[in-house]
């Protein structure tokens, strides 16, 4: 029954803009499934969605581990419409994003499982990384540069 219901909830957020607990509760209630708030928070923590923002103030519930090859293209629209600039200092990597996004660009990152970052830290407009070298952090901000177009 989890399984179905986990499986009913990717389906839920892939062709709707969900974008609360309650909204996703109701969907999955109207697709005949019984569930609780704590339920739906405990399905959300497992399937490690994340939210995204989608203009207008508003922000919808993503995942972000399905196949990998479709996974790239997501990745990259998080980065493109999440990402403000970056900097670094020696092998820390600093990346400014659109406030509220900063948690999604991170979870994006590191989905994306670059060797080079060590681990990543996010606030609600800033993350961290921390790189193994000078050299790695140089070698991410160039391929964070041509996902996100070389936007500075």
């Amino acid at each position: 029954m989890k399984q179905k219901r986990q499986n009913e909830i990717l389906r839920l957020i892939g062709e709707y803009e969900i974008g609360t607990q309650e909204e996703l509760a109701l969907r999955l209630r109207e697709a005949d499934f019984d569930v609780t708030q704590a339920t739906v928070s405990r399905d959300i923590r497992e399937l490690k969605l994340s939210k995204v923002s989608v203009g207008g103030g508003r922000q919808k519930y993503v995942a972000f581990h399905h196949e990998e090859s479709a996974l790239g293209d997501k990745y990259g629209r998080v980065l493109k419409e999440g990402f403000a600039s970056m900097g670094m200092a020696e092998s820390l990597l600093v990346v400014k994003t659109v406030s509220g996004m900063a948690m999604a660009v991170a979870a994006a990152l590191d989905a994306m499982k670059l060797q080079e970052i060590v681990g990543t830290i996010a606030g609600d407009d800033t993350l961290m990384m921390a790189v193994r070298t000078k050299e790695d952090t140089e070698s991410v901000m160039r391929k964070i540069e041509e996902i996100v177009g070389n936007v500075k």
